[in-house]
């Protein structure tokens, strides 16, 4: 698998149909750092980031927006990469669980999670846990469930 945790637990488990996903932070594996910039994040990603208004190159602007942006995009891939691990798609996640350190990147989330989901998002729960991340720089952590057909 791409990307451990962080610390001695699965990063998902399945148990029936079900795989059950960790909470899930944007750590950049190869720097054990948190993203927190457009830079950090493969071209295909910017290009879909920029085709909803970001990594819009004006400096003030993109380092307001890039860590809570950059953040949503990669943790939602690995949630979509732990999916393909299990011969699922983003589709058949049927729950998210999304913490933010501030709901003010809500809607930048939001917005993101979009490219992956379309208007079909699945049922989800959202919560403020400001003093709980695994880092301070940590902005976003999403658990996941997926259901395999």
């Amino acid at each position: 698998m791409m990307g451990q945790p962080m610390a001695n637990y699965a990063a998902a488990r399945r148990a029936g149909d079900f795989v059950f996903v960790s909470g899930v932070v944007a750590v950049d594996p190869a720097r054990k750092a948190v993203v927190q910039s457009y830079e950090e994040l493969p071209a295909l990603a910017r290009e879909q980031l920029r085709s909803l208004g970001y990594d819009t190159g004006q400096m003030t602007v993109d380092l307001y927006e890039a860590p809570a942006v950059a953040q949503s995009w990669f943790v939602l891939d690995r949630i979509r990469q732990v999916a393909r691990e299990h011969g699922a798609r983003m589709q058949d996640v049927i729950k998210l669980v999304q913490y933010f350190r501030d709901l003010r990147h809500y809607p930048f989330y939001n917005r993101v999670r979009g490219l992956f989901y379309g208007d079909q998002p699945p049922a989800s729960t959202v919560v403020e846990v400001a003093r709980f991340m695994p880092s301070d720089m940590a902005l976003i952590e999403v658990e996941a469930t997926i259901h395999l057909k």
